[in-house]
Formats: C-alpha cells, structure tokens, sequence
C-alpha cells in the first residue's frame, strides 16, 4: 500500500517549473530522468524516440534566439493555440526565451513517417517528469520547438547537434532546481476541473 500511495503521490504533486536556479543537474540525476523516459511504453515497442540531451548554454541561447526570430514572423490568427499566441507575442517584444535558462534542455524526437511519433514521445516525457519530481527536480514541457519542426532554420540548426534527417522534434521538457528558497518545485496539486471520467457497464 505504501508503494502505491508514494508512486500516486508523485504523479499528483507533479507541477510545472517555469524559473530556475543555475544549479548544475547532477549525472546521477540526469541519467535517472533519462533512463525513465527511455522505459516509457511505445506503439509496437518500436522505441524510436530520440532524446537529445541540451546542457550547452551557447547551444541552448542558439535555439532560444533562433526560435524568438521565427515566432516574430508569425502572426497570430483567431484559432491560434494560446500557448504558441503567446510566444508569438513574446517574441514579437523580443527577449523571449522558451526554456528560461533551465541547466538542461531535453528534445524528444522520433521518425517523421511513423505514426505512433508524438504519442511515443509524449509518454517518454511523461516518465521523466515524473522521474523527475521523484528527485526534487523541476520540470516543464515545453512545444516550441515542436511547433518550429518543419522550419528550414531550426532544422538546419538541429541537424547539427545530432536530430537525424528523418526524424523530427515532438516535444521537449525543461529540466533543473526551481528557484525558489528551499530549491524545490511547488508541489501543490491543482484541482481536476476536466479530464471527465465516463463508466460504461
């Protein structure tokens, strides 16, 4: 009973970090976050997510800058997601950097041609920021780049840091300690207020 109401209470108090501190993740930390998102389920257990692993800040404000030029570009339309209308906005005032300086920076990737991609990729972030809260750690993900993953620049930049040419970025996850006093995320959880639940007997 203690094991299941300690997994449960991981997966509930699991909260975005959206500001951090600049406290280097240790190895053992990193390499726990990723082997849980290597572990993560995926369609036909083909396990085709690449993960390719940030912690370079000349890497990391390449993409961010990369990124605010593209989306300042763009213009925002009525049915414009508000998550991809706000870094729009963000990036047309300039200074706008989507992993908030966060000590590591994870892009998850897989096959463009391969149906399953997102979904894969959606579970391997869910394990590592599970994982994640379980180490003290802060995490947010983040779609970016996501959004950005047919744009010639991005690619180009990508394809030079490891991303192969027939695979594109599904997602990615911010990963370092919360800057807040005590170094921890918040933990409080927030109330359900969709997710509905339907029985069919």
């Amino acid at each position: 009973m203690e094991k299941k109401e300690t997994v449960f209470e991981t997966i509930k108090t699991r909260r975005s970090t959206r500001n951090y501190s600049d406290r280097e993740v240790s190895k053992e930390d990193l390499d726990m976050v990723l082997e849980a998102g290597r572990f993560a389920p995926s369609g036909g257990n083909n396990q085709t997510t690449h993960l390719l692993v940030i912690t370079s800040q000349e890497i990391k404000e390449k993409i961010a800058k990369l990124a605010e030029k593209l989306f300042s570009g763009m213009e925002v339309m009525p049915d414009t997601y508000k998550s991809m209308a706000s870094a729009i906005l963000s990036s047309k005032k300039g200074g706008y950097n989507f992993h908030r300086n966060a000590p590591v920076l994870i892009l998850t990737a897989n096959k463009k041609t391969y149906s399953n991609n997102i979904a894969d990729c959606s579970c391997v972030l869910e394990n590592m920021m599970i994982m994640a809260n379980a180490l003290d750690l802060g995490s947010c993900w983040v779609n970016q780049i996501k959004w950005l993953n047919e744009e010639p620049e991005m690619l180009e930049l990508l394809y030079g840091i490891g991303l192969r040419e027939d695979e594109r970025v599904y997602g990615g996850l911010t990963l370092g300690y919360a800057d807040t006093p005590d170094g921890l995320p918040s933990r409080n959880p927030l109330e359900r207020k969709g997710n509905e639940v339907t029985f069919v007997i």
